[in-house]
């Protein structure tokens, strides 16, 4: 017979007692330590020029030009929010811009064609790419392969490549030619002036509205990684492809979508060249046109800063508020989708 114990027999308190753990080296406690302060240090120098505009809105210029530079602002006032917002009265603002003719936006409108702007791209994108990136990732076609090498071939041409003939199009210039002889002659099919699709909302949309590739890429990552065997049973019921997008790949992808949506969107919300192009009518500028015009009304003094930095907050507010609720889905999803 045995003298060593059986389990059962064991006292509690030997078999309540946890086990003792192995002692962190000091060299891995120095370098967490090292890592915390290099993280603090990137979220200290990423959140402080928020601050600094936060605490530049809340002082009038005259007190900025006296030397009021400090971390806490000495009178701190929402005047050039009320002035932003077009509430202040002709006093209020003589006494937060420092000068009796203060430039000034729509700020409310301005806001409006932001959001109608970055609505109707995030959603044309999303749909349209959705259908590109099922094409690519599931359909069978000559050339397949090869003509979605092509497409991504566009992620290395830079925009500013594509503004002028976006703008050729935009205004309704279209040119047709003929040859006669050994000449080339170029007939002006249809030239509107600027008739066309300038100066309005769907100017500003129309080259954002379709597919990008970024967004068919980003879609197809994902599609790839769909269980085949669910389209394949639905095949077998006599669904179309149609249906099978529709029924089986979209409610799948909607985080994806979701997330891809939130991407396109803030990326249309910030655009600044084609929209400063193209909307020059002060009613449909979205708002990083409205306030870079603000600041550069009155080019023979200084800027007003207090009303930009307030300008910007308010208009960088919408954006700020979908990253704190999406923020969390935006980084698993690209991390699901493969995107590194």
């Amino acid at each position: 017979m045995t003298d060593t114990l059986q389990p059962e027999t064991l006292p509690t308190e030997a078999l309540a007692a946890p086990s003792p753990k192995a002692p962190v080296p000091i060299r891995a406690r120095v370098s967490r330590s090292v890592a915390w302060i290099l993280l603090a240090f990137l979220i200290f120098i990423t959140l402080f020029p928020f601050y600094w505009a936060l605490r530049t809105a809340l002082t009038t210029n005259p007190d900025l030009f006296a030397g009021d530079n400090g971390l806490v602002p000495q009178n701190p006032t929402e005047l050039n929010f009320l002035r932003v917002l077009g509430q202040a009265t002709e006093e209020e603002i003589r006494i937060s811009s420092g000068r009796e003719n203060s430039g000034s936006f729509d700020y409310l409108q301005a806001l409006r064609n932001s959001v109608i702007i970055a609505t109707v791209i995030a959603v044309g994108q999303v749909f349209f790419s959705a259908l590109a990136a099922y094409a690519f990732s599931r359909l069978r076609f000559a050339g397949r392969d090869k003509l979605f090498f092509l497409y991504l071939t566009g992620l290395m041409i830079p925009p500013v490549f594509t503004l002028i003939p976006n703008l050729l199009l935009i205004r309704g210039d279209f040119w047709l030619f003929q040859v006669s002889g050994e000449s080339l002659d170029f007939l002006p099919f249809y030239e509107s002036q600027g008739v066309f699709l300038l100066n309005t909302l769907p100017g500003v949309i129309a080259p954002f509205f379709l597919m990008t590739p970024f967004a068919v890429f980003f879609l197809r990552q994902f599609f790839l990684g769909i269980n085949r065997s669910l389209e394949e049973a639905a095949l077998i019921d006599g669904a179309s492809h149609a249906r099978i997008f529709r029924s089986v790949i979209l409610p799948i992808a909607t985080p994806q979508m979701v997330t891809l949506g939130v991407l396109t969107y803030v990326a249309a919300w910030n655009e600044y060249l084609w929209p400063l192009v193209v909307a020059r009518a002060e009613e449909v500028q979205p708002m990083t046109v409205a306030l870079g015009i603000f600041s550069s009304q009155q080019p023979g003094t200084a800027p007003d800063w207090a009303g930009l930095m307030a300008g910007t907050l308010l208009g960088a507010l919408p954006v700020i508020v979908i990253f704190l609720v999406f923020g969390r889905r935006l980084v698993d999803s690209i991390q699901f989708s493969g995107i590194k």
